[in-house]
């Protein structure tokens, strides 16, 4: 129990450890006096200080929307976030367009709980903006949240997009972005069950692990390699003593970057050695590309353990919602008893994270959806995080999404 509370302090120690390292060789090495030296190193050594302490302070702090205003019909409009349900693991907000009449759609967007804050989503919702009201999850970081909250897994994320979906009413488009698609569509189907008068219009499914077994990648073979006991074992550690979740079981932002950079070792290598570069000739910026990605790649939250564990054993292992026998709060979730809401599946053909399969799988679980309300595409060339937030998206899939939601509405 100490090892792990001592664990936690020990990765925040080297975080903000260096942190200090970068702004002490910044401001050291940028002394005017080493101008007076034609030699390269003290710009090298100060660059390489301004990118380390940029990228350790990043990791704890969660990035803003940054989303202002839109323009629409060529008129611009101030855009306000505004918290519509707060609960205590994740809340419900909206992003308020001060135009004269509420967009014709309402889009619910469900942004994924995978170590990243909803902001990863943030294009996703600049692009909707002009012709939708948007409203999307923006769930909190574990280590914030006081063990007396209690657990959060994989059921209560359920339950939460029921009260969601329940709020914003009939009339809703939800969109599930990647981890949730699964469970949006339990939520959608226990809504269907037993409050069908709050079942939303129409389900958007993107990248999701509907069937993990459909499609092999690196995340399932994972998934089935590890046992449960070394996953816990491994990864998951109790919050240390300098924050509000003190003692709580989480899956730690830090140890879910390092598995994220460990993917793509060589690629992240390279991109931080030439920023130092580029920062040392006086080529960067502050908003430039690499900066622009990093600040959102970095800035990780932490998991509660039961809902990374629980996401790990029902979803991938035991195939729940593969199977139809996802159980909520002891009721059996039935999602053939969908019979309304319109579902859509997307996917990437170069998605090495839910291969193309995985999500076109809740398909064939809508037995009692008609032929006419099932859709589904398939994006060439597009990968994992495209499909949602990048060119593919805005080019393709955000126009046939919309279309998708204007024939179902």
């Amino acid at each position: 129990m100490n090892q792990n509370f001592a664990t936690y302090d020990m990765m925040e120690s080297a975080r903000s450890g260096s942190a200090w390292l970068g702004a002490t060789a910044k401001a050291f090495w940028s002394n005017p006096i080493f101008g007076l030296s034609p030699s390269p190193i003290p710009a090298a050594f100060a660059a390489w200080g301004e990118v380390t302490e940029r990228s350790c302070e990043r990791m704890i702090a969660k990035p803003d929307w940054g989303i202002d205003s839109v323009v629409t019909a060529g008129r611009e409009y101030i855009v306000k976030v505004e918290k519509c349900v707060e609960r205590p693991f994740g809340d419900l907000i909206e992003f308020k367009v001060d135009r004269p009449e509420p967009a014709k759609r309402r889009v619910l967007l469900i942004a994924p709980m995978s170590g990243h804050y909803a902001t990863l989503l943030r294009n996703t919702v600049r692009s909707l903006l002009p012709n939708c009201d948007v409203f999307i999850t923006d769930w909190h970081n574990a280590r914030d949240i006081p063990v007396s909250e209690g657990k959060f897994d994989i059921e209560d994320f359920t339950l939460y997009l029921v009260d969601f979906m329940k709020y914003l009413g009939r009339d809703t488009h939800v969109v599930a972005v990647c981890q949730p698609a699964p469970l949006a569509l339990a939520a959608t189907a226990y809504l269907a069950d037993t409050s069908p008068e709050h079942q939303p219009k129409t389900l958007t499914l993107i990248g999701g692990p509907i069937d993990p077994d459909a499609a092999a990648t690196d995340v399932t073979d994972f998934g089935s390699r590890v046992t449960m006991g070394q996953l816990e074992n491994s990864v998951i550690q109790r919050v240390g003593v300098n924050h509000k979740g003190f003692g709580r079981l989480v899956y730690p932002g830090a140890v879910q970057l390092a598995s994220f950079i460990s993917m793509n070792l060589s690629t992240h290598a390279k991109a931080f050695s030439d920023q130092i570069g580029a920062v040392a000739r006086g080529d960067a910026a502050d908003h430039d590309r690499h900066n622009k990605f990093y600040d959102e790649y970095l800035a990780v939250m932490d998991m509660t353990a039961e809902f990374y564990l629980s996401t790990v054993q029902r979803i991938f292992k035991g195939r729940d919602i593969a199977d139809n026998r996802f159980v909520v709060n002891g009721k059996t979730v039935d999602i053939g008893k969908i019979t309304k809401t319109a579902v859509k599946t997307v996917e990437g053909m170069d998605d090495d994270i839910t291969a193309p399969g995985q999500c076109i799988a809740a398909l064939d679980l809508l037995t009692g959806l008609p032929a006419d309300k099932k859709a589904s595409h398939v994006e060439p060339g597009a990968g994992h995080y495209g499909i949602f937030s990048g060119k593919a998206w805005r080019r393709n899939i955000r126009p046939l999404v919309l279309e998708f939601i204007d024939a179902n509405s």
